[in-house]
């Protein structure tokens, strides 16, 4: 094991991984259901023009609060579960790489980078296509006029109120792949790598140096979980503020249709000028907060939980 500072991080080796994959399952369902609201908001924010529905993270909470209940925070909730399985691979693929390039090189840093950027890659690979379907319901309801495609409403007998049905899914899956094929379900994929390799290769970078630095500042008996805690989010803040305006652009390719990365780009800036780029950004924040915490508090609680019964006694957090 390797330690950086005062803070101990468990390796890959060190794991019992049938403890560390079934545990895991449940940490990340239980993390996206508590941050899915902000992630439904950021996307309606980014895609709309000015400020056309929503004021701010706030204003658009309300609106959507009031016009469509709770349940329309949850919009493609149940399509969005099968991330999970990108979840997964993406740890695996962090750890694993992180164990090969610790044959290179001893530096923590190198090996957060290149192990967080590599589980982006292959995480992205199996979660675009679903981000492309759950976004598109995300923008039912009120931002519905934003996105090509909707779901048919079914009309209540007892209500003059139009419903939309658990059938959705299917409707908004069957005329992605009628309008693009099955390209389609890939549309916006190099954004989402542009937007998700990067975040990831820094916030794994930051959330280690920010761990050491505030061990340095806090007294020897606080617990290292406090301070990973803390960490986490601000890592977060740091690689969602670095990497917003990838982030714009990819959802608009992804939910306006548009091919083209650059002229998606191009025509942002000329609409909405340089402020355009940080659209969303207070929502990515606040939704990156709570998630880097119960990663964290998850994440390194799981490991701690996984570890291989031998070693239990030789750690000290």
């Amino acid at each position: 094991m390797q330690q950086k500072g005062a803070i101990q991080i468990i390796e890959w080796e060190d794991l019992d991984k049938r403890k560390f994959y079934s545990l895991g399952v449940f940490m990340t369902l239980t993390t996206r259901a508590t941050v899915y609201p902000a992630s439904l908001i950021r996307t309606r924010l980014q895609v709309q023009k000015g400020k056309a529905l929503y004021s701010g993270t706030f204003d658009a909470f309300c609106k959507i609060l009031r016009a469509e209940g709770v349940h329309g925070l949850y919009r493609g909730f149940m399509v969005n579960t099968f991330t999970l399985v990108s979840g997964q691979a993406y740890i695996t693929t962090y750890e694993l790489v992180r164990k090969y390039v610790s044959q290179y090189s001893p530096s923590n840093t190198v090996k957060s980078v290149v192990a967080g950027g590599a589980a982006s890659l292959v995480a992205q690979t199996i979660t675009v296509p679903i981000d492309v379907v759950s976004q598109h319901l995300m923008m039912q309801g009120q931002g519905e006029h934003l996105t090509r495609f909707k779901a048919k409403p079914k009309m209540m007998l007892a209500t003059t109120k139009r419903r939309l049905t658990f059938g959705q899914t299917r409707e908004i899956t069957v005329q992605i792949f009628a309008a693009d094929g099955f390209r389609g379900f890939y549309r916006g994929y190099v954004a989402s790598l542009l937007t998700y390799i990067p975040n990831s290769a820094l916030w794994w970078p930051f959330y280690h140096f920010y761990a050491e630095q505030l061990s340095l500042l806090a007294p020897s008996e606080c617990p290292h979980l406090i301070l990973q805690a803390l960490a986490g989010p601000m890592a977060a803040a740091t690689a969602s503020t670095i990497t917003n305006p990838m982030d714009v652009v990819r959802a608009r390719v992804q939910v306006e249709g548009r091919s083209s990365v650059i002229e998606t780009f191009k025509q942002l800036l000329a609409e909405e000028g340089v402020w355009g780029m940080t659209k969303g950004l207070s929502a990515r924040i606040i939704s990156s907060t709570p998630t880097s915490v119960l990663i964290v508090v998850g994440y390194e609680t799981l490991k701690r939980l996984s570890l291989r019964a031998e070693l239990v006694e030789s750690r000290h957090w």
